[in-house]
């Protein structure tokens, strides 16, 4: 072997020697016999490095998995000697290799397997387990082969579906020849190795686990196998993995009396033997395995249950429900451990109770006590612990509240099941809590309030919707929440107490529409300490969001305007740190808008809300605008380009407010937002931090142009000149959506606006997009790509709105380098989406000025350039039509050939049939069969027809290697 190759094996070796080491690894993967020296350095154990063992075994690796098909015998044959060799020596060795050597060994040894079993290698297990009798380390490699096998050949959390016929007759093959031998070593390793070897007895459990679910169970499931897994789960280091183990053979595929009968001898035998004493184990770790062996067994009775009362066997079922019951006191102990993840494990054998539970036609008083367990013990679980650490969570945090939603799951079962006992239930806890919250801990309170909140889900909407005003009537989630905004309990000091209260009053908005009088004490929470003004950051950013949606929702709030429009400003910096983020000030400029447009004040009155609410903010945008140019340092220029940017996307959520049905002008708001556009404007041409400033203003006006209607239309010229000035390919894809906006909604309107920008707009689009770029900047060609797409959907825009003129007035030289470009897009550039946007142009362009009456020349163009680009477009050899949007490109590209023929008729069918096809060298028949296609009246018979053509691009149709028409050199070259 290359000596100096390996030397690059080391992890620490420099670049160079890795790089040979490199090479030299593909050099034996892919040599006809060099591979030949690692087998021969393997069966003889020459080398003592890791490193160089595992490459060998790399190499081998890659000639069994990739190229064992062409080996000859004799190779076939040098590979199960050399394993056999490597496999002996492990036997001498008085230390066993690295895990990872063995590892890689074990899967070397599976796909050998794999591959000869069945045919050339059928006494593959007889041979291992001969030579390696009961010594540890071939014991080790042994089971590590048996968990490598599975993991190619059962494992259902890997793919296998292309080698599942192959699979099949694996196991098949195995069942026939050598499992009642495999599962006689299990027993043999797992009795010797139980006390003087425990890794190798876990190891050994583990395939029992894996290979039980599809061998005959009767090999596993018989008293001495399961005498010997029950003596393992009174062993420390065992008792896991003989959980997992039973685990495994309980989950077994199986009749349901079956089943049943296997579930119940294996609780008889590990209630004998104390295991159901859960409260005198410490070992948690064990018992979240039990409790996952439990829901198991659990579950597997519930499946029994469900296939037997389909079958109409009541009397088994009955038993079966019985067996179920019975277990119901272990499940309620492991439910409410303290340890979650012993509780989490047993949830889904509770929810498949519960559903039993809600198919009978009749609960017995025992049932009905088991569901109460249940719920006090859902309560129990859902409460924080003293760790919870709600500042800076973490990862038991996030645990924490995955095991939450698993208990909410529970809760709405419960509530199907019976939603009385639920309600019951929570009022007796909510209503004790409550009366007690002053002296009561955090978490209970904030359990009893999240109960609550709970409910609006987890009851039928008959009880979650009753906040009926009729006082007969009165539910008790009513009663609830009226002793939840009344007692006080808005004022505990913990940030999880304060987010339940709010959270639980927004979900329930609809009680204040019955009961408004308590409206006034719930705003004041929402506003002072207690909400928008808290010493958490957390809650103030939550509570401004929850406050947006209780005002949205409770229109009737007319009397808190004043004040809040007043106090919005503490929310702001004023040179102290702000209470809110900016992101949550939007909310509350959201909420003071939907305060002013919403409520009963004449135009005048909602006209001047708006401006005291807004005239801050253009002051002060104003006055920070003037320092920005004066600014040296560039953070503090950033830091001051955000807050102008904050302005105006503040103003912008304001706008929010409006509808159909409340516009700007009906509330008498035209004039405030014009005097924010001039105010705003001014930033377009700022010279420094343009990025940011152009976004905010540019996002400002896209709110504008919906708000505004045509006022905005003055203020659009200015702000494109500013826009279109140096201006980057960002900048140009941003602004193009707000031009095609005006054109879409405004039309005519903007047509002499349109005219005038479109060449402007159009060069900078090409000025743009000519700069050089390094070949290797995949952001700067992304940019470009998406610039361009951009840009033809603009064109597009324009050819679709009914502005004919705005294109056609731009001279005929523009015209002209207008359309090439959209040629080009069509065929030249491997963008499918961009090319489906050229043809769609293409097909509006020959419908607008390709008729008898259309522009003079264009037909021309349309024989010479749109022509051959239908044809050009699918020969290339990036157009996949294995993708959706090529697909979709080709129909275009079809439709645009349909167009043309309707607007010049024969014409054109003369052209393809005299000039065009024969050019290509197409013979007559088949340009036939293609005008013959064309004149068909349904264009969906010419794109299948064209379909199926590009998918035979070799067929006389379009040929690949003929002279094709000549496509005009680039008008942005560049690119």
């Amino acid at each position: 072997m290359d000596e100096q190759a390996l030397l690059g094996l080391n992890p620490n070796a420099d670049a160079r020697y890795r790089q040979r080491a490199m090479a030299y690894f593909e050099q034996l993967k892919e040599s006809q016999d060099a591979w030949e020296v690692c087998a021969e350095a393997l069966a003889k154990g020459i080398y003592n490095d890791d490193h160089v063992k595992f490459f060998c075994f790399q190499v081998l690796e890659h000639q069994i998995k990739y190229r064992h098909a062409g080996l000859s015998a004799v190779q076939q044959q040098l590979i199960r000697e050399t394993l056999m060799k490597w496999l002996q020596c492990q036997l001498m060795n008085s230390q066993p290799e690295k895990p990872f050597i063995r590892n890689k060994a074990a899967q070397v040894f599976a796909l050998t397997f794999v591959m000869e079993y069945v045919t050339l290698w059928p006494k593959f297990f007889f041979d291992i387990l001969s030579l390696v009798g009961l010594n540890p380390h071939g014991v080790d490699i042994y089971l590590r082969t048996l968990m490598a096998i599975d993991a190619e050949v059962v494992d259902r959390d890997i793919l296998h579906s292309p080698e599942t016929r192959r699979n099949t007759l694996i196991k098949d093959t195995m069942r026939e020849q050598c499992i009642p031998n495999l599962v006689e070593s299990w027993f043999q390793i797992l009795q010797a190795y139980q006390q003087s070897h425990p890794e190798l007895t876990c190891q050994c459990l583990e395939v029992v686990g894996a290979y039980v679910s599809w061998i005959d169970l009767n090999l596993i499931a018989n008293d001495r196998f399961v005498n010997l897994l029950l003596s393992h789960m009174s062993v420390e280091e065992l008792r896991e993995e003989a959980c997992d183990c039973l685990f495994e053979i309980v989950n077994k595929g199986m009749d349901p009396v079956d089943k049943t009968k296997l579930v119940e001898s294996l609780c008889q035998v590990l209630q004998s033997a104390g295991f159901f004493n859960v409260e005198q184990e410490e070992d948690v770790d064990f018992l979240a395995k039990f409790s996952r062996l439990v829901n198991g067994m659990g579950q597997s009775l519930v499946l029994s249950w469900t296939k037997l009362v389909k079958a109409g066997n009541v009397k088994v079922a009955a038993d079966t429900l019985q067996a179920v019951e019975a277990k119901v006191p272990l499940l309620l102990q492991l439910l409410v451990h303290e340890d979650d993840d012993i509780s989490a494990n047993i949830v889904g054998f509770c929810y498949d109770y519960l559903h039993v539970l809600k198919q009978l036609p009749q609960l017995t008083d025992q049932q009905k006590a088991n569901i109460e367990a249940i719920m006090l013990a859902v309560m129990k679980k859902l409460t924080y612990d003293d760790e919870y650490n709600f500042e800076n969570e973490g990862e038991d945090e996030a645990m924490f509240v995955e095991y939450r939603k698993q208990l909410k799951m529970l809760l709405d079962r419960l509530a199907q099941v019976s939603p009385e006992l639920l309600l019951e239930a929570v009022r007796r806890v909510f209503t004790n809590t409550m009366q007690n919250w002053q002296t009561a801990l955090f978490m209970e309170v904030e359990v009893a309030i999240r109960l609550l909140y709970m409910l609006g889900e987890a009851l039928p909407a008959s009880h979650g919707a009753h906040f009926s005003g009729d006082t007969a009537k009165t539910s008790a989630l009513q009663d609830m929440m009226r002793t939840l905004v009344s007692c006080g309990v808005s004022g505990y000091q913990h940030t999880s107490v304060s987010l339940e209260f709010f959270e639980t009053v927004v979900r329930y908005d609809k009680f204040f529409i019955v009961e408004p009088q308590h409206i006034p004490n719930v705003l004041m929470a929402f506003l002072d300490q207690r909400g928008l003004r808290h010493s958490s950051p957390k809650v103030r950013s939550r509570v401004a969001y929850l406050f947006s949606r209780f005002v949205k929702t409770l229109q009737q709030l007319r009397f808190l305007l004043i004040s809040f429009i007043t106090s919005i400003s503490d929310f702001q910096e004023n040179g102290f740190p702000a209470l809110l983020t900016s992101d949550d000030q939007l909310f509350m400029f959201e909420t003071a808008g939907v305060l002013i447009v919403n409520g009963e004040s004449p135009a005048e009155r909602k006209q001047a809300l708006m401006r005291s609410l807004l005239t801050p903010l253009m002051d002060a945008f104003r006055l920070l605008l003037a320092k920005l140019p004066q600014e040296t340092e560039e953070e503090r220029q950033a830091a001051l380009a955000d807050c102008l940017s904050h302005a105006v996307g503040f103003a912008s959520r304001t706008s929010k407010a409006f509808s159909n049905k409340q516009t700007v002008k009906q509330c008498g708001c035209t004039e405030v937002y014009r005097d924010c556009l001039q105010a705003f404007l001014p930033a377009l041409s700022c010279p420094v931090q343009r990025g940011p400033l152009r976004s905010s203003v540019r996002s400002f006006l896209h709110r504008m142009i919906i708000c505004l209607e045509e006022e905005v239309l003055p203020f659009i010229p200015a702000a494109s000149e500013h826009m279109l000035k140096d201006c980057e390919a960002k900048d140009l894809q941003e602004f193009i959506p707000l031009i095609s906006q005006i054109t879409a909604k405004f039309k005519r309107q903007v047509s002499p606006f349109l005219q005038q920008v479109f060449m402007p707009l159009v060069l900078a689009i090409f000025e743009v997009l000519a700069r050089p770029a390094e070949d290797n900047d995949q952001a700067a060609a992304l940019e470009k790509q998406m610039l361009r797409r951009s840009y033809f959907c603009f064109i597009q825009t324009i050819a679709s709105s009914g502005m004919n003129e705005v294109m056609a007035n731009q001279g005929a030289e523009n015209i002209e380098r207008v359309v090439f470009t959209i040629i080009q897009g069509a065929v030249d550039f491997p963008d499918p989406i961009a090319q489906k946007t050229c043809f769609i142009i293409l097909s509006k362009l020959v419908e607008l000025w390709g008729g008898k009456d259309g522009m003079v020349g264009f037909p021309d163009f349309i024989y010479k350039h749109i022509v051959p680009a239908c044809f050009l477009a699918p020969l290339k050899p990036t157009f996949d039509l294995t993708d959706a949007q090529t697909v979709l490109t080709l129909s275009e590209c079809a439709l645009t050939l349909k167009i043309i023929h309707l607007k010049r008729g024969p014409e054109f069918i003369q052209f393809l049939q005299q000039e065009y096809l024969p050019s290509l060298q197409v013979s007559p028949e088949i340009a036939q069969e293609l005008c013959q296609v064309l004149q068909q009246p349904d264009v969906k018979v010419l794109k299948t027809y064209i379909k199926v053509r590009a998918d035979e691009r070799d067929s006389s149709l379009i040929l690949k290697n003929v002279i094709l028409c000549h496509v005009p050199p680039s008008c942005y070259e560049g690119q």
